[in-house]
């Protein structure tokens, strides 16, 4: 069960978060008050909050951060966050989502896209690149010493759909249905995840060859995980 794995854009995630991290905390932050707004500030009783704590983790959030931000969320907070989702393309037709957590919409919008404009791109309707994706949960694991074969069994045990494989880690998919429970029966086995979240997997991968294409979308890329209002952003450019 193994195939193209995305795992080099997570690494690139993982870089910008390791550069970026008082960015990072506050963009979770932010995602932990949502969630615990809609379902509560209880992790027990709130699947999605134990996802997002999760996600935290991953990212390397302190435990203390993790404390500070369920005990602001449980607080009154006048903040009026919406989640927001922006579709375009990106030079030479790269798809892309950008997932938002805005407090003014029109603020948001125009920022986003301008960066479309700025880099070669345009932001176009809802729906007019999701097709090419499909959601999904995805948990990447460090592949160290572990025997694949055994693994996948574990896995697959656990209530994984499927397994993708490469030198340095384990990418585990499974139905964003199902994702929380199959994230925590792999904490149980004792994994620890590398990232955890529901994703907006692409269908297909298209590889730019035009330096100024690369140097566009790198650009376009950088300047939305630089707004403070952009919480994800999913593409199909193979990196």
């Amino acid at each position: 069960m193994s195939g193209h794995s995305k795992w080099n854009n997570i690494k690139r995630k993982k870089e910008f978060a390791d550069s970026k991290r008082a960015k990072i905390f506050t963009k979770i932050g932010r995602e932990i008050m949502i969630a615990a707004r809609e379902g509560g500030a209880n992790p027990e009783s709130n699947s999605r909050l134990r996802d997002v704590i999760a996600k935290a983790k991953a990212n390397n959030v302190p435990n203390d951060n993790i404390s500070r931000m369920l005990a602001k969320a449980s607080g009154d907070n006048d903040a009026n966050y919406e989640s927001m989702n922006y579709e375009g393309y990106g030079p030479a037709g790269i798809a892309v989502i950008v997932e938002t957590m805005t407090d003014n919409k029109n603020r948001t919008a125009g920022d986003v896209r301008h960066y479309f404009d700025k880099n070669g791109g345009n932001l176009g309707a809802t729906g007019c690149v999701s097709w090419q994706f499909d959601r999904k949960g995805v948990l990447v694991i460090d592949r160290e010493d572990r025997d694949e074969d055994e693994f996948m069994m574990t896995a697959l045990e656990c209530g994984a759909d499927d397994i993708l494989t490469e030198d340095d880690v384990f990418e585990v998919h499974t139905a964003p249905e199902t994702f929380s429970e199959v994230r925590e029966a792999l904490e149980n086995e004792g994994f620890e995840f590398l990232s955890a979240e529901v994703e907006m997997v692409p269908q297909n991968y298209i590889k730019l060859i035009n330096e100024d294409d690369i140097k566009n979308m790198e650009r376009l890329i950088d300047m939305l995980e630089d707004n403070d209002d952009v919480q994800s952003i999913w593409h199909n450019w193979e990196e």
